[in-house]
């Protein structure tokens, strides 16, 4: 049977034939929908993990019980689960064991741009790479195959194109793993990695990548396509779908496995053509070890971009002799109206970052929806490194500077990201005797990534009632002894607090209540009102509503007088459709023009 699929929907289907029994991930864009997907299969046991560090630790653990086991996570976690991640490259493997890392490139919905292939070489694994979601499915269940043949974990490589584009799959049954499940004591030389089991570890590294080397050459999906013999092009994944729709006659060697490299297979297209074009995303990964084997590489990253993504049209114009006739469309882009990325109306964010900037504060801040904050007409988000670092870099600036020179200084992080990388950051500022405050705004899911469980929302991946993180409890646990909660949507009562914690000669932490995310159908609110309206009459056009950034919210210029005779160039206008109603903007309306809607 085949089927239309998403690319992050072939991955898990992929991993349900393949035999998997234990998936877990921490969400991050664009591989969030791989676990959700999983969720829907009941032979897997599905977890959201409070971060990919522990994500990698959980499916390490059932590989080495013998079970067929996934962890996904988006590139920058590779980052944090490179710490199990480098030592399981020497432990290996019991039942197969793949993690599957997805790129960004153009940086969609990230902080960094970086190239996960480099991630393959450094720790000696192996490394497939797909290019539409056919190869998504098949690819990783050869992923598996190849884990429990060379022992060893296998790197999917993911990027967004590919996570998410459709195209058709077949789909087959599942087969059932056939390792035997449980745990050998006697296995123990292979799993503990102190200094005299490395040794002989490391000798094995270097075993299997020679026997990898040798499979790369006979590697089913390491393609060689020999059509004009006057210029051949080695690529892989997104970069070969592209170059071949610009130029279909060219010859091509398409690797699926992209580490270790199919050296006699390399060897052999220099002889079959004339001129080699290596044509790759991100990094001259490719290109750099080409080089290295001795071959002269026509063109690489002289002519093809070596950041953000590639697209037909721009491997076109790298490469000489590109004749590619853009898609027309219907509508010029030019003529969209501009929709630049904001919160959502009534998002307690909002409040939360308005109160902030009216204290005017310097808030180091944090991966989330409120990274927004940063943009206008908020502006009152001044840092934002990685998950957790807003805590850290909070406390540092404080320890740098002295509480008398630190001034007004917040660190904000949301509770998902708080979860996954803030809790040792503020056992570090209470034990190191730091003066920094920290707010959480616990907005019950992981927001960013599409509304996502983790451990303090009280719901496991597959919906089921779980324990709830009391994060009162938590921080007190820590040491923390001054914890306020605010209601983000009372602006005047949540600056008082912020004002006196920042103020204080003592590590405190604050924490939002009343805010969950306003699209998350689960949680009610206790919003007084459905929605409000502006009387045009009353309206000054003073715009200090508009300082909100309210997507509900909009400026309609008009010549003319108020109720009381007070000349204005327009007025403001809130969409019924839109507002839900938080009364954010009664609170800083000083004429009073905004009423509660009939």
């Amino acid at each position: 049977m085949k089927k239309v699929l998403q690319g992050n929907e072939a991955i898990a289907r992929g991993a349900w034939e393949a035999g998997v029994t234990v998936a877990a991930a921490y969400p991050g864009t664009p591989s969030s929908e791989i676990l959700a997907e999983i969720a829907g299969y009941k032979e897997i046991i599905a977890q959201w993990s409070p971060n990919e560090k522990v994500a990698v630790e959980v499916a390490s653990g059932a590989s080495i019980a013998g079970a067929r086991a996934l962890a996904c996570m988006k590139h920058v976690g590779m980052n944090v689960a490179a710490d199990p991640f480098m030592t399981l490259a020497y432990t290996g493997i019991k039942g197969g064991f793949v993690i599957v890392v997805a790129d960004d490139p153009n940086v969609h919905s990230s902080q960094n741009e970086q190239d996960s292939r480099n991630w393959a070489r450094f720790a000696k694994v192996p490394m497939l790479e797909p290019g539409d979601a056919a190869e998504c499915k098949d690819f990783t269940k050869m992923a598996f195959e190849i884990s429990e043949q060379f022992d060893t974990p296998v790197l999917l490589k993911g990027e967004t194109r590919v996570c998410h584009s459709d195209s058709l799959v077949e789909l087959t049954e599942r087969q059932e793993s056939k390792i035997a499940l449980g745990l050998d004591a006697k296995e123990a030389s292979k799993y503990v990695m102190v200094p005299a089991n490395v040794r002989v570890r490391r000798k094995a590294i270097e075993e299997r990548m020679r026997e990898l080397e040798a499979y790369a050459d006979v590697f089913s999906r390491n393609v060689m396509e020999i059509n004009d013999p006057e210029v051949g092009v080695i690529t892989a994944g997104a970069a070969y779908m592209y170059t071949k729709e610009v130029f279909p006659n060219y010859s091509y060697l398409k690797l699926g496995m992209v580490w270790p490299l199919p050296k006699t297979l390399i060897a052999e297209f220099f002889r079959k053509v004339k001129k080699v074009i290596v044509v790759e995303e991100l990094d001259p990964f490719l290109e750099t070890e080409i080089r290295a084997l001795g071959y002269n590489v026509f063109h690489g990253k002289d002519v093809i971009p070596n950041m953000f993504e590639l697209s037909p049209e721009i491997v076109a114009k790298s490469l000489l002799g590109g004749d590619y006739k853009e898609p027309e469309v219907r509508v010029s882009l030019d003529d969209l109206p501009k929709r630049p990325p904001n919160m959502c109306a009534g998002c307690p964010h909002r409040a939360l970052f308005y109160a902030l900037k009216k204290l005017g504060a310097f808030v180091f801040g944090d991966i989330g929806c409120y990274t927004l904050a940063f943009a206008p007409p908020l502006q009152a988000l001044h840092t934002t490194v990685c998950m957790g670092a807003s805590i850290g870099q909070a406390y540092g600036a404080g320890k740098a500077l002295g509480k008398e020179g630190l001034g007004k200084v917040c660190a904000v992080l949301g509770d998902s990201t708080f979860l996954h990388g803030g809790i040792g950051p503020v056992m570090d500022t209470v034990y190191n005797k730091g003066y920094s405050t920290t707010i959480i705004l616990d907005n019950r899911t992981t927001g960013m990534t599409g509304l996502q469980e983790h451990a303090g929302t009280g719901y496991t991946l597959k919906g089921e009632p779980a324990n709830m993180v009391d994060y009162e409890a938590l921080v007190r646990s820590l040491g923390v002894k001054n914890i306020r909660k605010v209601d983000p949507y009372k602006v005047k009562e949540t600056m008082e607090v912020i004002k006196e914690e920042m103020e204080r000669d003592d590590v405190s932490v604050v924490i939002t209540t009343n805010g969950p995310c306003m699209l998350h159908r689960r949680e009610k609110r206790g919003f007084e009102h459905p929605f409000y309206a502006v009387d045009a009459d009353a309206c000054r056009g003073c715009k200090i509503c508009l300082e909100l950034g309210c997507p509900a919210i909009s400026w309609v210029a008009s010549e003319g007088e108020t109720r009381d005779g007070k000349k204005r160039k327009g007025v403001v206008s809130i969409n019924r459709s839109q507002c839900p109603g938080c009364g954010l903007c009664v609170q800083v309306c000083k004429f009073e023009s905004i009423k509660a809607g009939a």
